[in-house]
């Protein structure tokens, strides 16, 4: 396969240019031709010409989903055919793998598939609950009122990640500072001082001892302690791929000082949200519990959601399960039963979505001032532990220095 820089004439008569992946040119000619544009240009693509993409992993982020879905329902309620409401959006956004794959979508659709069919074919672009709501929207007539109620949800998705990497992105940088301030003082500060340290002549204090070993270990073994860090990191990737590895961190991520409590919330939020969308859309609720499971990061409420499926299709209510995995809030439990009871299960799992939402915030906050105490005492633990290495010997001399 090779890639192949070219510029055509669709069928709006508009110019585009781009990359296509074909065997021979005259395939990606022939390509082009059966969406109906006219070849102006075809050549190999070179490393200069070839279309690069910088999303890591081609993941979209929820706030892109949010604006296409928003843009998408404004244009179709203004009479624009989704063809040409495809055409346009391709244009204008901003996210290359996200256009690229709106352009994907459109040739789709020349080609007679549906507009769900289309999307189901970009799952690292469009994730399953937009093609199953816009798949629902199709059957009822109702696409427009699908995507409004899409924009609404990943918005509030892109809002619930923004705080939660509000509250992590803090401690991060903090201890990323702390550790260079502490090489820069094991690798350049102490060994600049062990000299004077020696000619001293005197018994030096335990922790002065400890830090120079430390200083000394570092600056002659330094790629074992670059080794140890890759193998620990390694490890830990690797044991968190396995099923009793996103257990142990599932269950870690729930039970943490201080994040606990916002995980256990934001999971409650993702799930309340997800499923009550779905609901909406008229999707099967065993089927909505499936896609739910999905986007659950957390490999414990995963698996609950998933066992709950089987329960549900066994025909016990929705809500003992939930209550029974003990990994929800209690409200969410009893939220959901007084759904089932009164036949209004979307309405009250859209209330409770809305209610840890505002929880999530609230947490976000407790968290960012909790945290903040606790990074000041530890660097200053840090750093404290360093002066006193660096000084215990000075004061040590001053004092014999006086004692004579």
């Amino acid at each position: 396969m090779a890639d192949w820089t070219y510029r055509i004439i669709d069928q709006s008569g508009k110019e585009r240019k781009g990359n296509i992946v074909a065997e021979s040119e005259a395939e990606a000619k022939n390509k082009l031709k059966m969406d109906g544009n006219m070849v102006i240009s075809l050549t190999k693509a070179t490393a200069l010409t070839k279309e690069i993409s910088f999303s890591v992993g081609g993941k979209v982020k929820p706030r892109d989903l949010s604006v296409f879905c928003r843009q998408f329902t404004s244009m179709v309620n203004a009479g624009v055919t989704i063809l040409d409401t495809l055409d346009m959006l391709s244009d204008q956004t901003e996210n290359k793998v996200m256009a690229k794959a709106i352009r994907g979508v459109h040739a789709e659709i020349q080609k007679g598939e549906t507009l769900s069919d289309g999307l189901k074919k970009y799952p690292n672009v469009f994730p399953d609950i937009m093609v199953s709501m816009v798949a629902a929207g199709e059957a009822s007539g109702k696409i427009d009122v699908a995507f409004d109620r899409m924009s609404a949800h990943f918005e509030k998705s892109a809002k619930l990640n923004g705080m939660i990497k509000k509250a992590a992105v803090y401690p991060i940088i903090v201890v990323i500072v702390a550790i260079a301030v502490v090489i820069v003082m094991l690798v350049k500060v102490i060994p600049s001082y062990s000299e004077m340290f020696n000619d001293l002549g005197t018994e030096l204090p335990g922790i002065t001892k400890a830090v120079v070993a430390m200083s000394d270990f570092v600056t002659g073994y330094w790629y074992i302690v670059i080794a140890v860090i890759a193998a620990i990191v390694i490890a830990i990737k690797l044991y968190k791929q396995t099923d009793s590895g996103q257990m142990f961190f599932g269950n870690l991520a729930r039970k943490v000082p201080v994040f606990g409590k916002l995980n256990i919330k934001t999971a409650a939020s993702n799930y309340a949200r997800t499923l009550s969308t779905l609901v909406y859309s008229g999707l099967p609720m065993i089927e909505a519990l499936g896609i739910t499971a999905d986007t659950m990061k957390n490999a414990l409420y995963k698996k609950a959601l998933k066992n709950a499926r089987e329960e549900v299709s066994k025909g016990v209510p929705l809500s003992e399960p939930i209550t029974a995995c003990g990994l929800f809030p209690p409200m969410v439990s009893h939220m959901t039963k007084i759904g089932e009871e009164t036949g209004d299960l979307e309405g009250m799992l859209t209330r409770l979505a809305d209610y840890y939402d505002e929880e999530v915030e609230l947490a976000t906050q407790t968290v960012m001032a909790a945290i903040e105490p606790m990074i000041i005492l530890v660097l200053a633990l840090i750093v404290g532990v360093l002066v006193a290495a660096v000084m215990a010997p000075m004061l040590s001399m001053y004092q014999a220095m006086d004692s004579l």
